[in-house]
């Protein structure tokens, strides 16, 4: 991390132009930048880890995303994971949960929140080799960006109600634009989309078989002259090569019962119609459900509500507030505790039940922060 210094950070124009060469590779132990010719590549570099994305590896690759947002030597940027096994497969939420009372909690989300932000606003193609496990911060690298390209090894979630956090990093941006309540039923079930189910749903703009992925990445890293309308013709050659018309959504034949079901006012009303409609599915989600923390469900659906009408930036400013909130009680920490650490998948959430979540704590979690704590972009 010593090759980014603060000096550079001031002017990113310079930072493109004193940091690389037009071949040269600039990396942490766990995070990558190269340019190629006039296309910027980032590699996440723990494949141990799946790449989960930790604070190291935001403050290394942030400036230098914005610097290369500026530098009219770049025309495009990729990014992609290490090894075989993952994009990224979340934010490294173990950490901030065994730091439990320093400011690793405030840094994190608040240092993510703004690489979110930026991969949103780029102005430049940005494509996403979204090849492996691609769940929560790794949504977050990705989903934001114009392009997203899976592959018949994408595996895809948002499980955060089963560690008492929420779908954070814009998802409460996202995830409502989903059609109909999928987002919303992906939110709370942590439902998990594979390969062609991320085109189907949104998530993804391309789908392309992984023994094309090297050839696909060749051709963009050595494109002459990377634009939107470059980029996207050769993602759409790879695609349409790819791509199987005659296969359907996993979800296809649910989507009227996830729109029906999961329409209620409140998560009550999900429930409760759920229980009514008694069939073998539906008794699986409720089962699912009541296994997520109470809390968690309840702030992830007023999250989703919200977020459906405001900005990307808006939304991670809401999410900023909600993820303090979430450091401030127990449901985080024991979650992660269940999940990551013990690994008993028996977490005793506060409160127990949903009907136990007052109105007062629901709230609490979405109000504005002290001035020196909000979130600014």
């Amino acid at each position: 991390m010593m090759f980014l210094k603060p000096r550079y950070i001031s002017s990113p124009f310079q930072t493109c132009k004193r940091l690389f060469s037009k071949t040269s590779i600039m990396a942490s132990d766990e995070a990558l930048l190269e340019v190629r010719k006039k296309t910027g590549l980032i590699t996440l570099n723990r494949p141990k880890a799946l790449n989960a994305l930790n604070l190291p590896m935001i403050r290394t690759i942030h400036p230098v995303l914005k610097a290369w947002n500026t530098d009219n030597d770049i025309g495009c940027v990729i990014i992609k994971g290490a090894g075989e096994k993952a994009f990224c497969a979340g934010g490294d939420v173990k950490s901030i949960a065994v730091n439990r009372g320093s400011d690793l909690g405030k840094e994190f989300f608040k240092e993510e929140y703004r690489l979110n932000l930026e991969i949103g606003q780029l102005s430049k193609p940005y494509v996403a080799l979204i090849n492996g496990i691609t769940m929560g911060g790794g949504v977050g690298l990705s989903v934001h960006g114009r392009y997203r390209v899976a592959t018949e090894k994408t595996l895809f979630a948002m499980p955060e109600t089963a560690i008492g956090l929420f779908p954070d990093v814009g998802g409460g941006h996202f995830l409502p634009r989903l059609e109909g309540k999928l987002g919303l039923f992906l939110a709370l079930t942590g439902n998990r989309l594979k390969a062609r189910d991320l085109l189907f749903s949104g998530v993804a703009t391309h789908f392309v078989d992984t023994r094309e992925l090297p050839y696909l990445e060749d051709e963009l890293l050595n494109l002459e002259d990377p634009s939107h309308e470059t980029v996207k013709d050769v993602l759409d050659s790879y695609h349409n090569k790819c791509h199987d018309p005659e296969t359907l959504f996993t979800l296809h034949d649910k989507v009227d019962t996830i729109n029906k079901l999961f329409g209620g006012k409140d998560i009550e009303s999900i429930f409760q119609a759920l229980e009514n409609d008694g069939s073998e599915w539906a008794v699986k989600q409720l089962e699912t459900l009541k296994k997520m923390s109470p809390v968690s469900m309840k702030i992830t659906m007023r999250q989703l509500e919200e977020g459906g009408k405001l900005s990307l930036a808006e939304t991670l400013k809401m999410e900023y507030r909600m993820s303090q909130g979430c450091m401030e009680n127990d449901d985080f920490y024991e979650g992660i505790r269940a999940v990551l650490i013990d690994r008993d998948h028996s977490p005793k959430w506060s409160p127990s039940t949903i009907e136990g979540v007052s109105q007062e704590l629901e709230d609490s979690y979405f109000q504005r922060l002290s001035e020196d704590r909000e979130l600014v972009f």
